[in-house]
């Protein structure tokens, strides 16, 4: 959530970033809203005014006095007006609330302009695309591949984008799991496991609500949602609270399954692994000071890029464009692997900072120590990583001659195997 001052004093410093990320947004609509609640508030405290003078004159007269009954009958008048006039702006201050959480975050200066994701600038590139299996093809076409990742099995059992995964197809799930959180670790990130259903307040803090309901699955009658990362429940999680200053930069990882409807996708790109409706990732949260978000935003990134590299995948990494940012996203590097089956570079992590757009939903604050006064804290989070595709592109990459897949030196520990067999 904006500042409410920032669009009050700035409108169009808040118009033109808006537009940076080519949104259709009514701000004057907003500041209307806000205008109304203001009068009303500024009606109401004129009013209890008029209340404690009545007040007090009433308490230097006469009880039963025709002057003192005159006040009386002019102080129940009042009542009944502060009465009608806090409802009415109780029900605009909903109102605004309701409008500011559909203005977008605001993208950093450093974000370059650009509408779609051709306009995304390739901030760095890593390894050799050449340097892989001359023997690749995609996943899907790899002899016994349905052995190992049965989908039509859980097309079966639950739907399409629900795979199982059999043998060591799950091992090799496994293996990456392991791996990834003891690399997070190593780096500094404290481990929690967290849930994996949310209610709509948490969903709410973090910018999926009311942005992104049709992409998440909701229970009834219960009304949770099924996280569609774990960013959602570990932001959340100081949600309402005040952390130590000395305490930050907090760091937290987390492994979830994670659920997403991912509705209208279609095509090429949800072949296979590519994109799926139940996946397994961690997730890197960071909660940190505001005057070092971006430096933590680098930090992160390279944390995530470090694990790419241990497993000898080529990858890039894209600084979003305003047209491709997200709605809560202040700024974001998306890092892709080469799939060399496929031909293409597959997203297995997006690295953002929201600054204070998160923490002002959730109410997520540290005290500053010189003062005293509670501050809001910038909320940063990137995949540390997404699992099918990076595997994916460790099946398509090291594709021997023979149908065997050769695992990364790093993964072998995990794994218990140099090579992973359809056979």
């Amino acid at each position: 959530m904006l500042d409410p001052k920032l669009i009050r004093e700035t409108p169009d410093v808040v118009r033109a970033a808006i537009a940076k990320k080519h949104l259709e947004v009514d701000l004057d609509a907003v500041l209307a809203i806000d205008a109304a609640w203001r009068n009303q508030l500024h009606e109401v405290e004129a009013l209890r005014g008029k209340q404690k003078s009545a007040n007090t004159a009433m308490a230097a007269l006469p009880k039963g006095s025709p002057e003192f009954q005159a006040k009386l009958a002019e102080m129940r008048a009042v009542a009944a007006q502060v009465k009608e006039l806090e409802a009415r702006q109780k029900e605009t201050e909903e109102k605004f609330r309701t409008a500011m959480l559909s203005l977008p975050n605001l993208p950093h200066a450093s974000v370059p302009e650009g509408r779609t994701p051709e306009q995304n600038v390739v901030f760095s590139t890593h390894g050799d695309v050449t340097a892989v299996s001359t023997a690749a093809k995609p996943h899907w076409e790899i002899a016994g591949f349905e052995k190992l990742f049965d989908f039509a099995r859980g097309a079966k059992v639950t739907g399409a984008g629900f795979p199982f995964y059999v043998g060591d197809g799950a091992r090799l799930v496994r293996a990456l799991l392991q791996f990834f959180l003891e690399e997070d670790t190593k780096a500094g990130y404290l481990e929690v496991a967290p849930p994996i259903f949310v209610n709509a307040a948490s969903a709410t803090a973090t910018g999926q609500l009311p942005d992104k309901e049709g992409q998440m699955y909701e229970t009834t009658p219960d009304h949770l949602y099924a996280v569609p990362t774990a960013e959602v429940p570990l932001t959340n999680f100081f949600r309402d609270e005040i952390v130590d200053e000395a305490a930050l930069p907090i760091c937290r990882c987390a492994y979830t399954p994670c659920f997403r409807r991912e509705a209208g996708s279609y095509g090429k790109d949800v072949r296979g692994l590519n994109r799926l409706h139940q996946f397994d990732k961690v997730e890197l949260l960071k909660w940190v000071h505001p005057a070092t978000s971006y430096q933590e935003l680098d930090k992160l990134r390279d944390d995530a890029e470090r694990m790419l590299r241990k497993l000898e995948l080529p990858y890039r990494v894209l600084l979003m464009c305003g047209g491709d940012l997200g709605f809560a996203q202040s700024k974001k590097y998306d890092l892709e692997v080469w799939s060399a089956g496929q031909k293409r570079w597959l997203e297995v992590s997006s690295c953002s900072n929201f600054e204070a757009f998160q923490a002002r939903r959730a109410q997520i604050r540290y005290r500053v120590k010189e003062t005293g006064k509670p501050e809001l804290v910038h909320t940063l989070n990137g995949s540390g990583l997404a699992v099918p595709r990076v595997l994916a592109a460790l099946l398509e990459n090291n594709l021997q001659a023979d149908g065997r897949v050769k695992i990364p030196t790093a993964l072998v520990p995990y794994f218990g195997k140099e090579f992973l067999s359809f056979a």
